[in-house]
């Protein structure tokens, strides 16, 4: 990955602070991934990513730019899962991705419990609407090229004929937002991995 470095100038002393801002963006995802959008407060932002609140604002903007930026690369780099399953051979073989995948983010002990997705539509009041609007708005995407998949899927047979493609895509994302869920909770991975197990019983076809 390339490494991108801000110079930000700090007028008290009359020279520039270079910082990594990959790294920066990084330990501002996590806050985000912990605490929500409304629960990180620019403090908790700017501990985390060491800097102070002028070189954030130099190098991202404000806290909803940066909100963004640190969802662009969590879905690069923590939910690229999404985009592989789609490539799956067939229906059953996105459904496994999918769910698998989602399985391996949410247990994995180098990230914060939950989905930062799921954090965000749910926990933003009146004052952070745009964030939520942007969060669902990016879920609404995500399903949609999961619907597309299932119909192609179900005009080349690979469903029964009485299948709701819609359905089915409907499905998939309420099993994996109550993944984070119940990872937020504290499921354990074999609590998580028996709701995948359970689910693709119910899958139809092959």
């Amino acid at each position: 990955m390339e490494i991108e470095t801000a110079t930000i100038a700090t007028p008290h002393k009359g020279r520039p602070r270079e910082f990594c801002v990959d790294a920066a963006l990084a330990s501002a995802l996590r806050v985000f991934w912990s605490k929500g959008y409304e629960g990180a407060s620019m403090a908790d932002l700017t501990e985390a990513m060491g800097i102070t609140k002028p070189s954030l604002y130099a190098a991202f903007g404000n806290k909803e730019a940066l909100f963004n930026k640190a969802l662009d690369l969590y879905e690069r780099e923590k939910a690229d899962y999404m985009r592989a399953a789609l490539e799956a051979p067939t229906a059953r073989g996105v459904a496994e991705r999918l769910m698998y995948g989602a399985l391996d983010m949410h247990t994995c002990p180098e990230n914060p419990n939950g989905c930062l997705g799921v954090i965000s539509s749910v926990a933003c009041g009146a004052e952070a609407e745009c964030i939520r609007e942007a969060v669902v708005e990016r879920g609404a995407a995500a399903k949609r090229a999961m619907l597309e998949r299932f119909a192609r899927a179900k005009a080349d047979g690979d469903f029964p004929p009485d299948t709701d493609p819609d359905g089915l895509a409907q499905f998939l994302i309420a099993v994996n937002q109550g993944m984070a869920v119940q990872a937020g909770s504290g499921a354990t991975r074999a609590d998580l991995e028996r709701l995948v197990e359970t689910s693709l019983k119910l899958w139809p076809g092959r």
